[in-house]
């Protein structure tokens, strides 16, 4: 009969919350291994027996984020209209996330913390890049692309919700919106985008076709 595990997933999960709480009522100078350990009643070898290290708790706790959007994602249904449902996966999932997780947030897509790239975490922000980069493909058979790649206008929507997102957690989303209509601004602000991508010029720069220069640097991607 095999040795029981010491470590198992309830302790790893106590101790992805205990560093979330940390850093999100510290900020992220109150992450540190013995404060982790200390935080879920656990020891610092629970946490290097788990991790492996700092790092890995720290590539663990950008993991857990996409996971999370990734699964809420998924929940948001497909209907006739392609836009609709991005701008609901903006309000729903993405604005849901900031408020609810503005630790995870902050660790992940602001990088406060020393985020490596480690392998499972490469994969499981490219998983959720990938699904979000079909819905957008939606989009493109709707006839409401244009001329614009699928994988650029996915890395554009991932810009325009991560600069509500930012606004947001500087406490309002723009100095002229009042109080409590954050809700709006994120909805008109996603809706614009949309509403330009369906009618995306080609563009020529000084020096020749902006899209082929784009082109020589291969696909575009929002975790270089």
């Amino acid at each position: 009969m095999g040795r029981p595990r010491e470590h198992d997933e309830q302790t790893r999960e106590q101790l992805l919350a205990a560093a979330e709480r940390l850093v999100s009522e510290g900020g992220p100078d109150a992450l540190s291994v013995r404060r982790v350990a200390e935080e879920a009643g656990a020891t610092t070898r629970a946490i290097y027996s788990i991790f492996g290290s700092k790092e890995g708790l720290i590539a663990a706790l950008a993991e857990l984020a996409y996971d999370w959007l990734y699964s809420r994602v998924d929940r948001v249904p497909e209907t006739d209209d392609p836009a609709a449902d991005l701008v609901a996966i903006g309000l729903e999932v993405f604005r849901l996330f900031v408020r609810d997780h503005p630790a995870l947030y902050r660790i992940a897509y602001q990088r406060v913390v020393g985020l490596q790239p480690h392998p499972d975490l490469v994969a499981t922000r490219e998983r959720t890049f990938v699904q979000l980069q079909e819905r957008v493909r939606r989009l493109k058979d709707a006839g409401l692309l244009d001329q614009k790649p699928v994988v650029e206008a996915t890395v554009e929507l991932i810009a325009m919700f991560e600069g509500l997102a930012n606004a947001e957690l500087r406490g309002r989303v723009l100095p002229t919106i009042p109080a409590g209509g954050e809700d709006h601004a994120w909805r008109e602000g996603l809706a614009t985008l949309l509403r330009g991508l369906s009618a995306t010029p080609v563009q020529e720069g000084r020096h020749g076709d902006v899209a082929q220069a784009q082109d020589s640097r291969g696909p575009l991607r929002p975790y270089n």
